[in-house]
């Protein structure tokens, strides 16, 4: 079944394109994993199928997937996203049959990207070749520090898998294959801010997510799991490592908050979908083609429906994914509407709204506190970046309108488009900078 569109101006039925841009992590091996990291939350999916199911995608499954993606996808640039449990267990064979269905389907007027999360632990010469040649982008989990990456991240008889992990990331070095490093952090590196962040300043790593492993256990006293860490931690964590990067280490490596920070001084919105009013667009699609509304929901109250049944750009535009995805909004706790941060973090991820403000409503974000203090902290130097920025801009548009011999010598009015040329009106961006 194909969700169809009829188009006036064309004379034609043609396929329908999601409103919106989405994200899909697609789920060809399920839960599958070559490691027992001791905080994985998706290694328990495998309980959601029949017991000795296969996990494996079955081609049919995998090239009606990437059909489906590729007619939904609005952008230029058609983005895949393979997640697990672990992908490379599946062989780099399955890989290069996803790179030639993806070439046969793929429309002229659009281009196809490919990225793959791994624990790096399976990568050898030929996967790196392949991932290069075919430009793959690649996440690689890596917890800091052997001591560091070795307390949680283990096989499956418990053995240390950081000197697996580095040959993966040195192999991607080697073949330049662009890499950025996920770092959980847990209860154990959150107390360590410097050595993590120094270790990947020192393996030349170019770009850092930070994860904070929350994992609520509502049967202890804490509320949450030994291996979560505290929002004080986290928020120690945070300011740590940005008073370093904000002193030694501007242009050298890039962190996936400190970036996210800074969009909101420019107005943007924020990539990450944790910090956005709303969500919804980052849904999984599993093995089987079951379709979950978020990666942190794969259960069988988000499973929406299977897109053997029901075409994927329906299910994206499904009210009960729209409702899912507004209700990060409608719940937000009167405490976080009010918040002078608010901005840089609209609440967090659902899944960590599970404790009480000071007042008792129910909703707010279990890390809340560290957030709050990190973007407070960093809010002032990010409305400093964009001040200076604006100033430049605006400096480079009128000595060119002058080189151009137009005349500058009017002001710009609230309501005009920035002569920096952010796009943004006057009022709302270089006034009163």
């Amino acid at each position: 079944m194909r969700l169809m569109a009829f188009h006036p101006e064309m004379g034609d039925w043609t396929m329908a394109k999601a409103s919106r841009e989405f994200q899909v992590f697609v789920k060809p091996i399920g839960s599958i994993c070559n490691l027992d990291c001791h905080y994985c939350y998706y290694l328990k999916k495998k309980d959601l199928y029949p017991k000795g199911e296969s996990f494996r995608m079955p081609d049919e499954i995998l090239e009606e997937y990437i059909v489906q993606h590729i007619d939904a996808a609005l952008e230029p640039v058609i983005r895949f996203s393979w997640h697990g449990g672990e992908p490379t267990v599946l062989g780099l064979d399955y890989f290069r049959k996803i790179a030639a269905l993806q070439r046969k389907h793929q429309p002229p007027n659009q281009r196809i990207a490919n990225g793959m999360q791994t624990n790096g632990t399976l990568l050898n010469e030929e996967w790196c070749r392949f991932l290069a040649a075919e430009d793959f982008a690649v996440g690689l989990s890596l917890d800091g520090p052997q001591d560091m990456h070795d307390q949680y991240r283990l096989t499956k008889d418990q053995k240390p898998t950081f000197a697996q992990t580095m040959r993966g990331y040195e192999l991607l070095r080697k073949h330049q294959v662009h890499c950025d490093i996920l770092c959980v952090v847990n209860a154990h590196n959150v107390q360590y801010p410097l050595q993590v962040y120094r270790f990947f300043k020192q393996i030349n790593a170019p770009y850092v997510t930070f994860l904070p492993m929350v994992e609520p256990q509502p049967d202890v006293q804490s509320g949450v799991s030994h291996l979560t860490l505290t929002a004080d931690a986290w928020g120690d964590f945070l300011c740590t490592i940005f008073d370093e990067w904000r002193d030694r280490d501007i242009g050298r490596i890039k962190v996936q908050i400190f970036e996210e920070a800074a969009r909101t001084a420019f107005e943007q919105e924020h990539s990450l979908c944790i910090f956005r009013p709303t969500c919804g667009d980052i849904p999984v699609v599993e093995h089987n083609g079951d379709f979950f509304s978020c990666d942190h929901f794969v259960d069988a109250e988000h499973r929406l429906g299977n897109i053997r049944e029901t075409p994927l750009v329906e299910l994206l535009e499904s009210p009960a994914q729209r409702a899912f995805g507004q209700a990060k909004l409608e719940t937000l706790p009167r405490y976080c509407r009010a918040c002078e941060v608010r901005d840089m973090c609209n609440g967090g991820c659902l899944k960590n709204r599970f404790i009480r403000t000071p007042d008792g409503e129910e909703g707010l974000n279990y890390l809340c506190a560290g957030y709050k203090r990190f973007f407070a902290l960093c809010r002032p130097f990010v409305a400093e970046v964009a001040a200076q920025w604006c100033q430049q801009a605006l400096e480079q548009q009128t000595q060119k309108a002058k080189n151009e011999g137009i005349r500058t010598s009017r002001h710009p009015g609230r309501n005009d488009p920035c002569p920096c040329g952010s796009g943004l009106k006057y009022k709302k961006c270089c006034l009163g900078r």
